[in-house]
């Protein structure tokens, strides 16, 4: 998730997106409103998957089997939507809010705001992934995670900050990016964009230790991890790198590469059936291609 500056523009809250051509029942390609400028996924309930707007502050909903959806959050002037998840538990939608210096939770059926978390000393919120008991975003500008507790009832705590220590140093440009939960429920992993390099991360001390790889995954940004496979976007390379980890999380092989002619800058990616379904954001390149979101196939 680059940081970019993009025009606000106008969005028609009741249109409607066409669905593509019948198939196994998900979608090949999905086309999003012109200018919608996506940049965060997340699967919900069924079939369902949420997109976010960068410079719009709205969320896209849609059907991957039909490929069919609408606005669910309207935009918002001064809002940036980045990654977002998904807390299907109490119907909610944890969004990082990139350069606009926030964190928004919205209602996941309605779109109706239901809290905010101004942060006037973040850098760049970029992304967050959700464990049982909070919700962690990463700051790609600011050596820390935020982290909003979430109760047994679903109320939200008061947001804290958590120092990053350890191996993980920030750099020049953006540093940390994607974030997802480790294995076994042994804390968190993360990427650093600029150098390609994943590190796991405890959530309670901020401690940080690398994981080694055969080699880096530069302009590593979104993640997701299934068992000890981490799927890693490369947004500028265009591909997505699967990284098989090891057992005690202290070194992981690119195992392969999965790549799309499609993708356009992708940033996210999310899990349905099969397949990952991953967001071109294309950044400051023109948006006049319907490939907006595009399936690729798992690697086994």
């Amino acid at each position: 998730m680059l940081r970019k500056a993009l025009p606000l523009t106008v969005l028609i809250l009741a249109l409607l997106v066409p669905a593509a051509p019948a198939g196994s029942g998900a979608q090949s390609s999905i086309a999003l409103p012109q200018e919608f400028r996506p940049e965060g996924i997340a699967s919900g309930r069924g079939d369902s998957f949420y997109v976010g707007s960068i410079p719009q502050g709205a969320v896209f909903r849609g059907s991957y089997r039909t490929g069919e959806g609408a606005v669910l959050v309207p935009p918002h002037e001064g809002r940036s939507h980045t990654g977002l998840k998904v807390d299907t538990r109490f119907g909610r939608l944890f969004v990082s809010g990139g350069d606009s210096q926030g964190i928004y939770v919205y209602d996941s059926r309605t779109g109706a705001d239901v809290a905010t978390f101004e942060l006037p000393d973040a850098g760049f919120i970029n992304d967050v992934v959700l464990t049982r008991d909070a919700a962690y975003f990463t700051d790609s500008l600011v050596q820390q995670l935020y982290r909003i507790p979430i109760g047994r009832k679903g109320e939200l705590g008061e947001l804290e900050r958590i120092p990053l220590t350890g191996e993980l140093q920030f750099t020049d440009e953006f540093n940390v990016n994607g974030i997802d939960t480790a294995p076994g429920g042994r804390g968190l992993i993360v990427v650093k964009s600029n150098t390609g390099q994943l590190y796991r991360v405890d959530p309670r001390s901020g401690d940080t230790r690398e994981i080694v790889l055969d080699q880096p995954v530069t302009n590593g940004d979104g993640i997701l991890r299934h068992g000890h496979t981490l799927y890693v976007v490369q947004n500028r390379d265009n591909r997505i790198a699967a990284v098989k980890l090891d057992g005690r999380l202290r070194s992981g092989r690119v195992r392969s590469f999965l790549t799309d002619p499609r993708l356009d800058v992708p940033t996210t990616i999310a899990p349905f059936r099969n397949f990952i379904y991953a967001v071109n954001a294309r950044f400051d390149l023109p948006d006049n291609d319907d490939d907006d979101i595009v399936r690729l196939r798992a690697s086994r």
